[in-house]
Parts: structure tokens; C-alpha cells; sequence
């Protein structure tokens, strides 16, 4: 316990970070606001609640909400002259204006953001593995020093992420892209069943569930996140209505008229998303790869997907991803299995074998 971190925030954010560096050893303390989301996330060992008879930390990492985050961490530089602060907001180049114009010592801030969240928000829906696995963006400027650098990255390695580093403009057009748009969309998408009759929407599969996923995220935080990197989502939500307009242009010909032209637009339109799409990083951050897909019909049963995985391993087969749909009225539920593509047959036959009802 050689380094001290006071976690600003007892959110979702503020306190997965502080069971995940507890968990690691370090000596975490807590504050914020909320008498009563402070002391739960002590409880949920996330650290202490930091009093004025603590010694002054390392490194204050401040997971406040997007619209108070700039002013909190100004405050921070300001109340430990020696510590390294940095913070866990979506939003950078905002921040970073503010703690430039304060004429706080802006060399021991280094921004940070960890690419990990939940539908949930507050302590409550902490997680100590919250970060596993994740990416997390460390952001610095032309003025913070190497130590600072140094010691956030260290944070975001010591809780399992993997760091990236790039400038507070790059990273506010890159999470609009691949963040904050998509929010966005979800929105809009699941907005459109507000009204439908309930015989429509008990259609709902898999697909209208992944795009919707995550229409169910915190309204309050993305409205502040959204109103902090305004002109890059602007500017991304603009090449989605220049894409929009297109199809609702070639679908009005189709009705309207012959349609001639109008589904070579559809066409491009959709091949465009398959290269979109090609472009994510497969498992582990590896190159995209293409997998085979084996649907397999579970019973709704305690220990059936353990089974099947287990008949998977016991076929030599590894499992890449797996995706679990539950079936319409029926007491079982679809395992959708990633493969690479040489195994699809081969799991076909050997679960067949072993009584599994499966889908190709």
C-alpha cells in the first residue's frame, strides 16, 4: 500500500476503481456528495472514507459527472500541490480548456478514460472487473510531465485495461464515432417502439435487442456527455443523415416510382456497414477474424449451458463468443456458438450425436 489514490466520485466508475485498485493493494480513499453513495461504496470495499487525518495522496482520480468533472479537478490541483490528478470522463478537449485557463498547475494533469461501463449507474452496480480487458485512453497535453503520464498509465495497467494514449481532440472525435453516436442511434431505434402494439414488439429477436442494448443507459449522464463533445458528434451524426437521406430518398423512388438506381443506393449502403463493421477488432484486439455460427437449442433448465459448453470442450472445440437468445413462449433458449470456420462442421456432427438439436 505505497500509493495513495483519492477517488472523487463514488459512482458506477468512482467506485469499480476503487475495489479494483483495493483489491490490487493500493491505499484508496473516497469522497463525494452523497453521504449515503460514499459510505456503500466503503462498504463494498472499495476503499476508506477519506477524512482530514489521511496523508495527502499520489495520484486524485476524479470520476465525477461530465458537466462538474473540469471544475472538480481544478479544485483538486488546487487542494494537493503535489498529487497527480487525472479524471475518468468521455469528454476531453472540454476539460482540458478549463484546467488550462484555471492557472492551476496543469503539468500534474493527465486525463484519462477508461472505455467500460453499464446500462446501471451508481454504486451499487460497481464491479470490481469492471476494467478487465477494456480500453483505457490516457490523455495528455503538451504540458504534463513524464511522471504524471507515468502514474496514471500505471493505474489503468494495475487494473487490468489495456492503454492507449492520444491527444484530447483525437480521442473526442474517436469516442464520438465508436461511443457516442451509437448511443445516439440506440435511442432513436428503441424510441420507435414506444408505440407499437404489443403483439409487435413480442416479435423482438435478436437483432432489435443488440441495436437497442444500450437505449437503456443513464439519460441524465449522456445528455451531459453528449452536450460536452457537441461538435464532434455533430459532425459524425451529419455523415448519418447524409446515409439516411439516401436510403429514405431510394426507398421513396421505390415507391413512387420504378425505383430504377434505387437499389444499387440500398446496396452501397449496406455493403458500407459490412466494411464498418470488418474494421472491429476481434477478440483480444486481433485482427477481425470470421467465425462459423452453430445455433444450438437449450432447454431452459439449471446446468444445460454448462453441458453444452462442457460436450464443446470435451470435443476439443474452443468457443469464441457466444450469444444467448430466448426462445418466443417456449421454455428453452437458442445458444448461438462462435466458432472458427473449420470447426462448424465437426461441432455439428458431435453435438448432434449427443442428442443436441443444432442449426448451421
Amino acid at each position: 500500500m505505497t500509493t495513495h489514490v483519492r477517488i472523487v466520485g463514488a459512482g458506477l466508475i468512482g467506485t469499480s476503481l476503487g475495489i479494483a485498485l483495493s483489491n490490487k493493494g493500493f491505499r484508496v480513499s473516497l469522497v463525494d456528495p452523497s453521504p449515503t453513495a460514499v459510505r456503500l461504496a466503503r462498504d463494498l470495499r472499495a476503499g476508506e472514507i477519506a477524512d482530514d487525518a489521511m496523508p495527502p495522496p499520489d495520484v486524485v482520480a476524479v470520476a465525477a459527472p461530465p458537466d462538474v468533472a473540469a471544475r472538480v479537478v481544478v479544485t483538486e490541483l488546487n487542494r494537493w500541490p503535489d498529487a497527480v490528478v487525472t479524471d475518468t470522463a468521455s469528454v476531453k478537449e472540454s476539460i482540458l480548456r478549463v484546467v488550462l485557463d484555471s492557472g492551476a498547475d496543469a503539468s500534474r494533469y493527465v486525463g484519462s478514460h477508461p472505455m467500460a461501463g453499464r446500462e446501471r449507474s451508481g454504486a451499487a452496480a460497481a464491479r470490481g472487473d469492471l476494467f478487465d480487458g477494456r480500453a483505457w485512453v490516457v490523455v495528455p497535453h503538451e504540458g504534463s510531465t513524464e511522471a504524471a503520464v507515468r502514474l496514471v498509465r500505471s493505474l489503468a495497467v494495475a487494473v487490468g485495461s489495456a492503454v492507449s494514449v492520444m491527444p484530447a481532440h483525437e480521442h473526442d472525435e474517436a469516442v464520438a464515432a465508436v461511443s457516442h453516436v451509437p448511443q445516439l442511434a440506440s435511442s432513436i431505434v428503441a424510441a420507435c417502439l414506444r408505440d407499437l402494439p404489443d403483439t409487435a414488439v413480442g416479435l423482438a429477436g435478436p437483432g432489435i435487442r443488440d441495436v437497442t442494448r444500450i437505449a437503456a443507459s443513464d439519460p441524465r449522464l449522456w445528455t451531459q456527455i453528449l452536450a460536452g463533445n457537441a461538435p464532434a458528434v455533430r459532425d459524425v451524426m451529419r455523415h448519418v443523415r447524409a446515409d439516411v437521406d439516401a436510403v429514405i430518398g431510394a426507398l421513396d423512388e421505390l415507391v413512387e416510382a420504378d425505383g430504377h438506381g434505387s437499389l444499387g443506393t440500398l446496396s452501397r449502403v449496406l455493403e458500407a456497414g459490412n466494411l464498418g463493421h470488418a474494421r472491429i477488432p476481434g477478440k483480444h484486439g486481433s485482427a477481425p477474424a470470421a467465425y462459423g455460427v452453430v445455433s444450438v437449442v437449450v432447454p431452459d433448465e439449471p446446468g444445460s449451458l454448462a453441458r453444452l459448453l462442457t460436450d464443446m470442450g470435451n470435443a476439443g472445440i474452443n468457443l469464441e463468443d457466444l450469444h444467448l437468445e430466448h426462445g418466443l413462449g417456449q421454455a428453452v433458449g437458442v445458444a448461438e456458438i462462435s466458432v472458427v470456420p473449420a470447426s462448424v462442421e465437426p461441432l455439428l456432427t458431435e453435438l448432434a450425436r449427443l442428442g443436441w438439436r443444432v442449426h448451421d
